[in-house]
């Protein structure tokens, strides 16, 4: 039995020791990883910078872009719209984010006062006329209605669309996602941005919902997941396979 003993002499095990995946039924994939029962005691480690900067970097952008992409798919969110400013622009992160706050609360006045899932992230043009913005959302919405809510500049919206046979909005969601991940990859290489800010935001209330398995093997788990969407999984992703993968065990998987 695998134990470890903390500063006061108490041992520590894991309650939740072994495999499982969080599945989420309505963005259609699931993640799991394996946990050891050893967990390290109490004082374990330095408080302060990360050991290996660049690779926390990296996780917190995978993170970042896994919460981002089930929101856009449960929800649905297949069309990609820009909103950029006039004349010089905008070049304060915290303005900018006051100005999308009231864009989102007009453009929710303007279809009617219900709430609705979106997502925004800020980008910095290449070149020196500031931020602009990149944003999701699922339902139609009239060019017009877009650009009376903004009214700083010029708008441009489209549906991610035509990707063949099959793809639905699920295939059009994710998609669309994966042009606003890239966008959040690319913060995670700035340093320009104010402590306490958000690298990206999106409408609260519409987070999907996990379903967590555990089990002792990958493959049971992700059978138990099959059999919750009715089919095999479209891809298939394991740590097992990344020759320098350095962290701890951990597999993926999506479902068309």
């Amino acid at each position: 039995m695998s134990v470890a003993i903390d500063s006061l002499g108490v041992l520590l095990r894991r309650p939740d020791a072994g495999w499982s995946l969080t599945v989420y039924p309505d963005a259609r994939e699931a993640g799991g990883s394996f946990r050891s029962s050893v967990r390290a005691p109490r004082g374990f480690g330095v408080r302060g910078a990360a050991a290996d900067p660049e690779r926390a970097k990296a996780e917190a952008g995978r993170r970042a872009r896994g919460k981002l992409r089930r929101y856009a798919v449960a929800n649905r969110l297949n069309r990609l719209g820009t909103l950029t400013y006039r004349g010089a622009g905008c070049h304060d992160p915290r303005e900018i984010r006051a100005h999308v706050g009231g864009f989102f609360r007009d453009l929710r006045v303007a279809t009617g006062g219900k709430t609705f899932p979106y997502v925004w992230v800020p980008e910095w043009h290449k070149t020196d006329h500031g931020l602009h913005l990149h944003f999701l959302v699922g339902d139609y919405i009239p060019r017009r209605v877009i650009e009376r809510a903004w009214g700083r500049g010029f708008t441009h919206i489209k549906l991610i669309g035509d990707l063949g046979l099959g793809a639905g909005k699920v295939g059009e969601a994710r998609k669309a996602a994966g042009y606003i991940c890239k966008y959040v990859t690319k913060s995670f290489g700035q340093t320009d941005r104010p402590a306490g800010l958000h690298r990206y935001d999106l409408a609260q209330g519409f987070q999907p919902k996990g379903v967590r398995l555990v089990g002792r093997r990958p493959d049971a788990l992700l059978g138990q997941a099959s059999q919750l969407f009715g089919a095999e999984p479209s891809y298939r992703w394991s740590s097992a396979d990344v020759p320098d993968w350095r962290g701890g065990p951990a597999f993926w998987a999506q479902w068309a």
